[in-house]
């Protein structure tokens, strides 16, 4: 009997995104230079907002679902 291994792990595309921008902002190369940290970790915040988002979406077609079962 042979056995199936299954590994995740690596980056996603917010993590590379964002190590793109942290090392381009410490080196001060390009236009990314001069941004705020705020917009070199907008990967990040960015994605956690339209998760957010979602969710609140979801929430409210649930309880509009919820509502019209009555």
């Amino acid at each position: 009997m042979s056995e199936t291994t299954v590994q995740g792990g690596g980056f996603s595309l917010v993590g590379i995104l964002t190590v793109i921008l942290f090392v381009l902002k410490v080196l001060e190369i390009g236009v990314v230079a001069t941004w705020s940290w705020w917009w070199v970790f907008s990967p990040i915040w960015i994605s956690i907002l339209l998760f957010l988002v979602f969710i609140l979406l979801v929430v409210i077609i649930a309880a509009i679902s919820a509502a019209f079962d009555k």
